[in-house]
């Protein structure tokens, strides 16, 4: 058994979302990276006696998604990419959490997979309104293929205008358990 990071104590943290970002990139025509947000996200944070009995879940709607392009985001949203009317979110929930690795079960476009996050303890801190919060950041990549998100357009000199890699970073603050 490892002990719980200074500050944790048991209970069930809520995820504050205008305090988190789950953001992702993907690699556009082979020239730069695409990045965007999915600002609807909601929480929670199990916490028991030791770091094993950490469990995270995070459910993001799949329509809030935001890459500053109007355009680009309908198209995400459609069927050719999320399809958000038949997989209203994408769910992640922590199956097991070591020091620096949390694996879960990601549930996106009607398939869930095992996928590994890289993450940090940030610490925790009062905020001036009296609200105990914890801080955790984390990164990841996926094969978007893995979950069915298989559109792409062939370019001209060669290659496919969207990369199956993704990369997933998360900022998150989690509010504690108020006392009864």
């Amino acid at each position: 058994m490892t002990s719980l990071p200074e500050g944790l104590t048991a209970g069930t943290w809520n995820l504050d979302p205008t305090h988190a970002n789950l953001a992702f990139s993907i690699r556009h025509a082979g020239l730069s990276r695409v990045r965007g947000n999915f600002p609807d996200v909601s929480g929670s944070l199990e916490v028991g006696q030791e770091l094993e009995d950490l469990r995270f879940t995070v459910v993001a709607q799949v329509a809030s998604v935001d890459t500053g392009n109007e355009d680009r985001d309908n198209h995400l949203r459609s069927a050719d990419f999320f399809d958000a009317a038949t997989y209203p979110e994408m769910t992640f929930r922590s199956t097991e959490v070591g020091k620096k690795t949390i694996t879960g079960e990601l549930a996106l476009h009607g398939v869930t997979k095992t996928v590994e996050l890289d993450y940090e303890f940030e610490g925790t801190a009062t905020d001036p309104f009296g609200a105990y919060r914890a801080g955790f950041s984390g990164t990841a990549k996926f094969s978007r293929k893995d979950f069915g998100l298989t559109w792409n357009a062939a370019l001209e000199a060669g290659g496919v205008l969207v990369s199956d890699e993704v990369r997933v970073a998360v900022e998150a603050e989690f509010v504690a358990p108020t006392a009864a």
